[in-house]
């Protein structure tokens, strides 16, 4: 039996499912309906009744349409389909009463309100409400709440939504945020005034309707019409978030989510929402050489030449670090191959087999999660690698999935079956018999980089093959560098790892600042911010980080995504593909490209799947032989989450959570 129903809305007659709400059907028939407390991705509260519309043959009163399903209405006499009007002059009045409610207790804060000119209260006074208050007695006022150093509230704004509350409870997974009292009594409060312990916050400053809830690092430092918006894409994780980044002359102000349901939907985490002061300081923005143990400035043509003298006739390695775009590292790739280096991108040690993209990405979506009954998580803490892959997995668990563990016992915001620590739990999943049951519902196999950067690194990848296929499960490789799988596309591998790069006497380093590299070689770092690879170069060659340049990034699911320039990079800072080419031709080997799109143009040619822009394209790969693994526990990529690349360690903001979070766990004591 068909679910649907058709609905006809200010005379527009729509099918949909019956299971909707009006104002979803609404949406369908492209008919906006105001709202405060209705978000798509959160639980109905139904109490800020600003969605009010008139049901024809229904009460003689109007109804919220965000809490009313289709399949309740009831049908005209002769079986019509029900009608709903949004705009009579019931449903007018209803509205600016609400709005006139609403704007009792508001202050009239708009002139110094950092929500001002894109605020939901603001548009919808304007378009809903009416342009006078009967309202003379005193107003009430809140105590605004600590929440820590990244929201800053007013609560005397707040007209109790409960957004945020519902997302800190169901999407971040945190129970520190709720709501007390009643009548003008109530207000949204946390609990014993705690300060907020997740990594997505910041969303729930998109989130308020109003000013209650502002970003605290960009508090009074621009307007929304001053800024200048760029979409682009985020390479604080793996993921490949789809993020805006909004500028005021050459400084990015602030970082804000794009809606993309395949990857973030419309979430980031905190790291890459507050991160943009880490762009200004730190930054490298001329070229430098190492003279009697100290650097001294130099110009672009000296600097060159010293890094293509001190290649000449030596033995070369290149790395290629975290945060390096595809082009980039094709670049420096062409170039090794033509004067007889190798290049290596996998710096933490990571076995990822060359070629074999089905088992160095694996074969699942992002948006596969959102499906899966089961989800296998080996040796990662996916709260810390990628918190907005996170809030998926806890998205499923909440919708029924049954998630397990391998690896260290952590806290992940949801209930896990926590199946072992060591190589022989994983040993034991792999080998054991499968339901029918089981392998006939959809599932996933999630495995962390922390649990293939060691020896046997290969061997464990091959038994969660193993289990992926035992189970009919997809495979996902949880990266934590943006960069990587762009890398190991255009192939920026050695073919022994980073073995290859010890024997070098010249060490080409494109920002690859996560790795200790011992005294002996020669060292030219390419880079944006002076950070541990700078202080090991002898010559250091200042590039654009990833908001100064046009790119393309490989997400962990292996989806390439184009990333656009958002401001230009200070100094005589260059682009990375620009200061490469320019190095080759110093060299006397000029790579064949004199501008971005005939580099592009070569790499789809050579990687036709580049191309194919937000596509993610089917894996292929054999299978790895299961080999014998050691006996070693599992251990995470890392363990905290605010200082994992230049960028981070170079933002207050980044380093003052860095310190809380340490003094936060160092708190932590057992209840008596």
């Amino acid at each position: 039996m068909s679910n649907l129903k058709k609905i006809s809305i200010d005379g527009i007659e729509v099918e949909v499912d019956g299971a909707m709400t009006i104002i979803q059907a609404a949406e369908v028939a492209g008919i906006a309906i105001p709202r405060f407390c209705y978000h798509e991705r959160l639980t109905i509260a139904g109490n800020c009744r600003m969605c009010l519309v008139e049901v024809a043959g229904g009460p003689p009163k109007p109804a919220a349409s965000c809490a009313m399903q289709v399949k309740d209405l009831r049908p005209g006499p002769n079986g019509e389909a029900p009608v709903v009007k949004t705009n009579s002059p019931m449903v007018k009045k209803a509205r600016e009463g609400v709005m006139e409610f609403l704007l009792i207790n508001h202050p009239l804060d708009c002139p110094i309100c950092d929500q001002g000119g894109e605020c939901d209260l603001q548009d919808q006074a304007m378009a809903f409400g009416v342009d006078f208050s009967r309202y003379r007695e005193p107003k009430r006022a809140s105590d605004d709440l600590d929440l820590g150093p990244l929201v800053a509230t007013k609560m005397t704004r707040c007209i109790s939504c409960t957004r945020c509350v519902r997302f800190t409870t169901e999407v971040a997974g945190i129970t520190q945020m709720g709501q007390t009292g009643r009548g003008e009594d109530s207000e949204i409060t946390s609990y014993l005034n705690m300060t907020l312990d997740s990594n997505l916050q910041g969303n729930i400053i998109d989130l308020c309707p109003v000013g209650a809830l502002t970003s605290k690092p960009y508090a009074f430092t621009a307007r929304p019409w001053e800024l200048s918006k760029t979409e682009t894409i985020d390479v604080m994780d793996a993921m490949g978030s789809n993020i805006r980044v909004d500028t005021k002359g050459r400084e990015v102000m602030r970082i804000l989510p794009r809606n993309h349901d395949g990857v973030n939907e419309e979430w980031i985490s905190d790291k890459t929402r507050f991160v943009w002061d880490g762009l200004r300081r730190q930054r490298l923005d001329t070229p430098y050489i190492r003279e009697k143990g100290k650097l001294r400035k130099a110009t672009w043509p000296e600097a060159l030449a010293a890094a293509a003298a001190a290649m000449q006739g030596k033995k070369l390695a290149a790395l290629v670090g975290d945060l390096a775009n595809v082009e980039s590292a094709f670049s420096l790739k062409a170039l090794m191959d033509k004067i007889g280096g190798v290049t290596e991108c996998r710096t933490d040690g990571a076995r990822l087999p060359a070629g074999n993209r089905a088992a160095y990405v694996g074969t699942a979506k992002i948006e596969d999660i959102d499906s899966a009954k089961m989800i296998q998580l080996i040796g990662t803490n996916p709260r810390i690698e990628a918190p907005v892959l996170n809030a998926r997995l806890r998205k499923a668990w909440a919708n029924g999935a049954t998630i397990g563990l391998v690896g260290e016992a952590v806290d992940l915001t949801y209930d896990y079956v926590h199946v072992g620590t060591d190589r022989a739990a994983l040993e034991e999943l792999s080998s054991k018999e499968i339901s029918q049951a089981t392998r006939d519902a959809p599932s996933l196999v999630i495995v962390g980089i922390g649990a293939i950067n060691e020896a046997d690194g290969e061997a464990v990848l091959a038994h969660a093959q193993k289990l992926a296929e035992n189970s009919n499960s997809k495979l996902m490789i949880l990266h934590t560098a943006a960069g990587r799988v762009g890398a190991m596309d255009v192939g920026a591998v050695a073919p022994n790892g980073l073995s290859d790069i010890e024997g070098a006497e010249v060490i080409f380093n494109l920002g690859a600042d996560e790795i200790e590299i011992k005294a002996g070689p020669f060292v030219i770092y390419q880079g944006s911010h002076g950070d541990r690879g700078a202080s090991r170069a002898d010559i250091i060659l200042p590039s654009a980080a990833y908001t100064e340049e046009n790119a393309i990034f490989v997400n962990l699911e292996g989806r390439p995504q184009l990333a656009l320039r958002a401001g230009f990079a200070p100094g005589q800072a260059k682009e990375n593909w620009a200061i490469l080419r320019a190095l080759s031709a110093e060299m006397g080997q000029t790579l064949p490209w004199d501008s971005l799109a005939q580099l592009r143009s070569a790499m789809i040619a050579a990687h036709p799947h580049l191309g194919a822009i937000d596509a993610v394209p089917e894996n292929t790969g054999k299978a790895l032989k299961p080999a014998k693994m050691g006996k070693a526990t599992f251990k995470n990529a890392f363990t905290q989450f605010y200082q994992t690349n230049p960028i981070a360690r170079a933002s207050t903001v980044m380093g003052e959570l860095a310190a809380l979070e340490a003094a936060r766990n160092a708190g932590q004591l057992a209840a008596e």
